[in-house]
């Protein structure tokens, strides 16, 4: 009985682990297997062509049993009503059809919902504005189908869900197809009621020809309802666009990246029919600024929309816009058309705007401002534009307004800028005004045509601009989209100008300057930037104009002295600086001349300055003293510190190029005149070319070289001398122990930081060429009166502060004498003098001289013991 029941009970547990592998494999049987059913195809295409009015293609159908009874449908394409282009409307690789089991009861094959995964659609728009989409709602809304989540008991066929993941929606103007694309785009369809239908969908936008990221989420949700035409359908859809960075969204619009940056916001909502749809939209900008600008402080940019938008006019009817800024509002109410309908009347108020936060959008989008720029005042302003008519015209723009009580100020740039009330007026004529004469002062200014762009701008002024003068200097500009313009007028001190420039973020002078100026100045420059595939987008402000510069005195840091110009005329041009006319005093000499300094290359040490300057005498000694980089002496109160670190050395931070004069030229006790040379400098080093003097009566050429960049400056130069005075080389050395004509050829390299040093090492070698001289203080046995020289040649070598001569040939009126030996810088002497026997017959032997002593003081010796020499008192 027992092993009965238990035998039982195994055959009954077997049974039933045979059912449930049964159905495991049917199930899995039903999920993996995919039998084709080919003869559904051309019904399920013909069904789908029926449906959208347009030819459909499938590539193949497979039936599908879990986890819901459908059809998997192959290369589904939608081709296009040929009256909007050949391009098929749609194209999706997989689709899954689920259909209702109610239907299959009934016998019938309804569609309950349709899948497309990585479809991709052709939104098209015919010339005469009307889109591919409107044919297949109109049909969808004339169709008498049940709703999507329809009642069991509904006999009628139900609207399916249409749901789309990982699409693309692609953007046609005809046969054109748009760079401007949704991608990623999830969306469904659905009719949610029996007069109603939804839409939903989330997708990135994007431009085919180019590279963007971070261009935001779209999010639309709508409904609308079934109407007699699509003009006169309800709908109500809301609109919602995030996290979108304005650089990229500006180039996703314009195709460039206008260097703005901030997160913007769009929230939209439509209702209504579209012969008179109302429009409510909410926009906003966080953190707006410049992309070369950071800041710590937060800029908020806010905005709200009303309107009424009708199709049949193409207008947007009853717009209010607001946007609150500090305690005041910008409102702008009106009328306005789409592109092409011509039609505007909308009218822009300024009501109580602070400066204080028109100044902090201005450091957002202008750069070098102030970090403590502190303003004060208040804009007030009313305009209108106006335009009508179907033939395009061109738009009239009216008004005008008011900054009242502007007052700019900054600790750090220690200037105010107080012009009080300054009028402004909107305009979009072109206006050129013509170059200014100089006889006009600036109180014409404000009767002068000012030169504004050919597009919608605002021009402000005439308004004060007080720099230390007593009469004040006049001001006058515009401002538009894209940038703005400025023209001053009138006299200043230049330091009070330099703060000025460095309060309104232009570009001016790091230096210590005093003095006046008469200036007629034109500033330029743009809001508008393109960093793409720049280093920099944003071009610097541009000041233009003439400055004519008097009793200016500038410190300028690496020189041991100031700069002072009497006067000098200052030629801004677009590319260059010229200063004409100039006279100045500098390293104890006069200059005059003329400068150009090339202008937008960044830091000083990029620009090569040319110049062309002349001076009637300067001293080494002096202009050595001038651009040593610390002062030769301290003063009483600095003994008891310690010595303050080199300023960083004039010479070693410029470029420059030209040629400089000197009537006189003073070399300690040396006088060169009708001195002329070009210069080469390059950050430190100095190329001396073409150096011409007349010198001791003679004339010098040559060319020097010196390497300021190292901490012992290098000097090498080469050169030719013909025609020198020994005599006035004698004077020069208080003196007259020498006389005659000489010449010859030298090169000299030596180092040191200061005369001492440098002729501590020189090393070099001169050829030269002596006659007709005269050793005044030297006299030898065999002639009577001092020792004469008809010719003296050859090469003497300078080293370690000696001039050494080798077998050199001295030859006097009697003799021939052949010199050798050294002479220091210090004028020791020390030379054997050697008379030739085949000179001179009847003297058996040659006689032998040594010369010692000093220059001024020789001693004479015959080493022949018959011959006594003797020395000339």
């Amino acid at each position: 009985m027992g092993a009965n029941a238990e035998s039982s009970a195994v055959k009954l547990f077997s049974s039933k682990r045979r059912v449930v592998t049964a159905a495991v494999v049917i199930l899995l049987a039903l999920f993996l297997l995919r039998p084709g059913v080919s003869r559904l195809k051309a019904r399920i295409s013909n069904s789908i062509s029926r449906a959208v009015a347009r030819p459909v293609e499938v590539g193949s159908v497979h039936l599908r049993f879990l986890p819901q009874p459908g059809f998997d449908l192959e290369d589904l394409v939608i081709y296009e009503d040929p009256e909007f282009g050949a391009e098929p409307m749609l194209r999706a690789p997989e689709v899954t059809a689920v259909v209702r089991l109610t239907s299959l009861v009934r016998g019938r094959l309804d569609i309950a919902r349709l899948e497309l995964t990585e479809p991709s659609l052709n939104l098209v728009r015919r010339q005469d504005g009307r889109w591919n989409w409107e044919a297949l709602l109109e049909r969808t809304e004339r169709t008498p189908l049940a709703p999507t989540a329809k009642s069991k008991t509904e006999a009628r066929p139900g609207f399916p869900y249409i749901e789309a993941a990982s699409g693309r929606i692609n953007f046609k103007a005809g046969q054109e197809k748009k760079p401007y694309a949704l991608l990623n785009a999830d969306f469904a369809l659905w009719q949610e009621s029996e007069n109603t239908w939804g839409a939903r969908l989330k997708a990135e936008p994007l431009r085919t020809d180019m590279n963007l990221s971070d261009t935001g989420l779209l999010r639309m949700n709508g409904t609308w309802r079934r109407a007699v035409s699509l003009r006169e359908t309800p709908l109500q859809f809301s609109l919602e666009w995030d996290r979108a960075q304005l650089g990229q969204l500006t180039k996703l619009v314009s195709g460039n990246d206008r260097g703005w940056r901030g997160e913007v916001r769009l929230d939209a909502k439509l209702s209504g029919a579209p012969a008179a749809l109302q429009v409510e939209a909410d926009t906003s900008i966080q953190d707006f600024h410049r992309y070369d600008i950071s800041s710590s402080e937060g800029l908020q940019l806010t905005a709200h929309c009303d309107g009424r938008y009708s199709s049949v006019e193409g207008m947007l009817h009853e717009i209010f816009c607001s946007a609150p800024v500090g305690d005041g509002t910008i409102t702008v109410h009106g009328d306005a058309g789409l592109p092409g309908v011509h039609r505007v009347d909308l009218a822009l108020n300024l009501e109580r705007v602070p400066v204080r936060a028109v100044a902090q959008l201005a450091r957002r989008a202008k750069k070098n401002l102030p970090a403590d720029l502190v303003s004060s005042g208040s804009v007030q302003g009313s305009f209108t534009v106006k335009e009508g008519g179907a033939s395009p015209q061109r738009a009239e723009f009216q008004g005008r307004g008011e900054i009242a009580d502007l007052r700019l100020q900054s600790a750090s740039t220690k200037v105010e800028l107080a012009p009080g009330n300054v009028p402004f007026v909107l305009s979009s004529n072109r206006v050129r005004a013509h170059a200014p004469a100089k006889a006009k002062s600036a109180r014409q200014l404000n009767a002068e045509v000012l030169s504004a762009p050919d597009e919608l701008h605002v021009e402000y002024g005439p308004f004060p601009l007080a720099l230390g003068r007593s009469a004040p200097a006049q001001a006058r500009g515009w401002v538009e989209r894209s940038g703005y313009g400025m023209l001053v007028r009138g006299d200043g001190e230049v330091s009070h100008m330099l703060r000025l420039a460095s309060l309104l973020g232009l570009p001016a002078v790091k230096a210590s300057v005093e003095g006046m100026s008469e200036m007629d100045l034109q500033i330029a420059g743009s809001w508008a930037g393109n960093v793409s595939g720049t280093a920099s987008g944003f071009s610097l402000p541009e000041v233009t104009g003439t400055v004519q510069l008097n009793n200016l005195r500038a410190t300028v840091r690496g020189v041991n002295g100031p700069i002072e110009i009497s006067s000098a005329e200052l030629l801004l041009l677009p590319n260059e600086a010229r200063v004409e006319k100039l006279s100045a005093r500098a390293a104890d000499a006069h200059w005059t001349g003329s400068m150009t300094l090339p202008r937008g290359c960044g830091t000083p040490g990029a620009c090569l300055i040319h110049f062309n300057l002349n001076t009637e005498e300067i001293g080494l000694r002096e202009l050595s003293q001038w651009l040593s980089s610390q002062p030769s002496q301290r003063r009483w109160y600095q003994m008891l510190t310690s010595t303050e670190p080199a300023a960083p050395s004039f010479l070693g931070n410029l470029r420059a190029s030209g040629k400089v004069s000197a009537g006189r030229l003073l070399v300690h006790d040396l006088v060169a005149n009708r001195v002329s040379a070009s210069l080469d400098l390059e950050r430190g080093k100095l190329k001396i070319s073409d150096l011409r003097a007349d010198l001791l009566g003679g004339k010098h050429r040559g060319d020097w070289q010196a390497d300021f960049t190292v901490a012992s400056p290098i000097y090498t130069g080469t050169g030719t001398l013909t025609g020198i005075s020994l005599q006035q080389m004698a004077d020069a050395m208080h003196d007259p122990w020498i006389s005659g004509t000489a010449g010859g050829t030298y090169q000299l390299t030596a180092s040191g930081a200061d005369s001492a040093a440098f002729w501590a090492s020189a090393e070099g070698g001169l050829q030269f060429d002596l006659k007709d001289g005269v050793l005044s203080h030297i006299s030898l046995a065999t002639d009577e009166g001092p020792l004469r020289i008809a010719r003296c040649q050859g090469r003497a070598r300078l080293r370690e502060e000696k001039i050494e001569i080798n077998k050199g040939k001295l030859m006097s009126p009697k003799e021939a004498y052949e010199i050798s030996g050294t002479a220091s810088l210090g004028q020791v002497l020390d030379f054997q003098l050697t008379r030739g026997t085949e000179m001179r017959s009847g003297h058996a032997g040659a006689l032998a001289y040594s010369i010692t002593g000093t220059v001024t003081e020789p001693r004479v010796a015959l080493t022949t013991p018959e011959t006594q020499a003797r020395l000339k008192p």
